[in-house]
């Protein structure tokens, strides 16, 4: 969504007129800084609540690490775009997943790693060879139909993220692997187990101020451990598979079947520089980040919907006037799907999974005003602006008009991504962005064409609390759904 432009030429970047250390900021103690005042799980609500306290730009620390943090999408995105030569990935973010025994792979690599496996993931993810895929992804959506009818006729409540991970990750496997893991219909779970081990573990030992795992082992570690063993012989025999059809079927090379084909093909390409090695890391980092952030975007967006019976009723006579038959879905449908797709813009305004942006500085430089040391961690909280009335008018207000260019709400519709990211923005743009819409949408227009919204909530009625854990998704939502004939 967020398109490469020259903003970051329109955020010049005035001379300093202050130094880090002379920024405010929560006080911390020795050696562990602010790590005991923040609860890693809302750190992104701790944050927000900084900013309210301390203004745009202030200073913090978690153990030996400086974090220099930012609220303003103007600078926000000029740290983005101005990657890998200013700013990089955080290099403990990359040295946590080679520890646990897993290559970066291109979401966290950096240098000459992330070049050489830039241009093999982005061929894998051109919609072009998303598109192939729709077929195997239209058979999971199907499958997902199958398990909330069944809960529909038997009147029982769904867990309604565990059901949307069921469906995510049997979309990435099938769609990037040409595994069929089908867990929607099964209970066992096996791969999405460990996975969900895996990435809350991740944000766990990013934030850690001591890294304890090194010296000794706790019980939950050491169940990691088994769970990263798992996934990473499951990866091994996607690759192995892949590599054994491309054998048998050579046209498999220039025509891939699959996203790990594609990557295999551009891998094999002479001066790639990339090998399996590469290639595992990214099939990891399809199978946790694919799994949490479009699950959990799906998963506010049915709770976001429910609360706002307006928007649901024409998110529902557009989903039964454009793609009425979930048997029958088309790529062309979906594409005409436009408020369903602000909904989802909407969604990942006010409740955006990746709610931190985190960069970290090559050199001293300067960013905004601020003179930054070298290796200073910058980060980007990415909500404040979103509810900023000077940005969204009533910003607490779900509004899916703000992203139809057609309304008289939406006079800045063009600008309105450059303020929330919810891909990020610059080189380093989500690569999968194509492909999870294309996954909100079609669960989204299953949901709406083949049943009725009966409830949607916590055990308590209470709102869904937010619980960061690498990405920011509800905690507790059920649903439960009724029976309406298809159009």
């Amino acid at each position: 969504m967020q398109q490469e432009n020259s903003e970051s030429a329109a955020v010049a970047l005035p001379a300093a007129v202050r130094r880090y250390r002379d920024l405010p900021g929560p006080k911390g103690l020795p050696l562990l800084g602010n790590a005991l005042q923040i609860d890693k799980t809302c750190i992104h609500e701790q944050f927000a609540a900084w900013s309210r306290e301390y203004g745009p730009f202030f200073r913090a620390r978690i153990g030996p690490r400086r974090l220099l943090v930012i609220t303003d999408h103007a600078v926000i995105g000029s740290v983005l775009r101005d990657r890998p030569d200013r700013f990089r990935r955080p290099t403990n973010h990359g040295d946590i997943v080679r520890e646990m025994g897993f290559e970066q792979g291109l979401f966290f690599a950096n240098d000459e790693a992330w070049k050489r496996q830039r241009r093999m993931v982005m061929a894998a993810f051109d919609p072009g060879h998303v598109k192939a895929y729709f077929p195997t992804l239209l058979s999971v959506v199907q499958r997902l139909e199958g398990r909330w009818r069944k809960a529909a006729q038997a009147g029982t409540n769904i867990d309604l993220q565990a059901d949307l991970m069921r469906y995510t990750v049997d979309a990435i496997a099938g769609l990037a692997f040409g595994s069929d893991v089908n867990t929607l219909e099964s209970d066992e779970d096996v791969i999405q187990r460990h996975l969900n081990r895996i990435f809350p573990a991740i944000s766990r030992r990013v934030l850690a101020s001591l890294p304890y795992w090194r010296y000794f082992k706790l019980p939950a570690d050491r169940a990691l451990e088994r769970s990263v063993g798992e996934v990473k012989r499951a990866i091994e025999g996607f690759i192995a598979q892949a590599r054994q059809r491309m054998r048998d079927e050579p046209g498999l090379k220039s025509r891939p079947s699959n996203l790990l084909e594609a990557m295999i093909a551009a891998a094999d390409e002479a001066g790639s520089g990339a090998d399996d090695r590469d290639i595992a890391g990214n099939v990891f980092m399809m199978l946790v980040a694919g799994e949490d952030t479009t699950a959990n975007t799906l998963a506010w967006m049915i709770d976001l919907l429910h609360r706002n019976p307006e928007a649901l009723r024409r998110a529902r006579e557009e989903v039964r006037r454009v793609a009425p038959d979930a048997t029958r879905f088309t790529l062309e449908q979906m594409a005409d799907l436009e408020y369903v797709e602000a909904c989802i813009n909407e969604t990942m305004r006010l409740k955006p999974v990746a709610p931190l942006m985190p960069s970290q500085a090559n050199r001293d430089t300067t960013i905004g005003d601020v003179e930054v040391p070298a290796h200073t961690f910058v980060v980007g909280v990415m909500r404040r602006d979103s509810l900023d009335e000077r940005y969204f008018p009533d910003p607490e207000k779900f509004d899916p008009d703000r992203w139809l260019a057609d309304t008289s709400r939406a006079p800045n519709a063009k600008s309105t991504t450059r303020v929330s990211m919810p891909f990020g923005a610059g080189p380093r743009l989500c690569p999968g962005r194509y492909l999870a819409l294309l996954e909100m949408k079609m669960a989204m227009a299953m949901l709406l064409g083949s049943f009725s919204l009966e409830r949607v909530g916590t055990h308590d009625g209470k709102p869904a609390r937010e619980m960061f854990a690498f990405a920011m998704g509800p905690v507790g939502l059920r649903m439960r759904l009724g029976m309406e004939p298809l159009v």
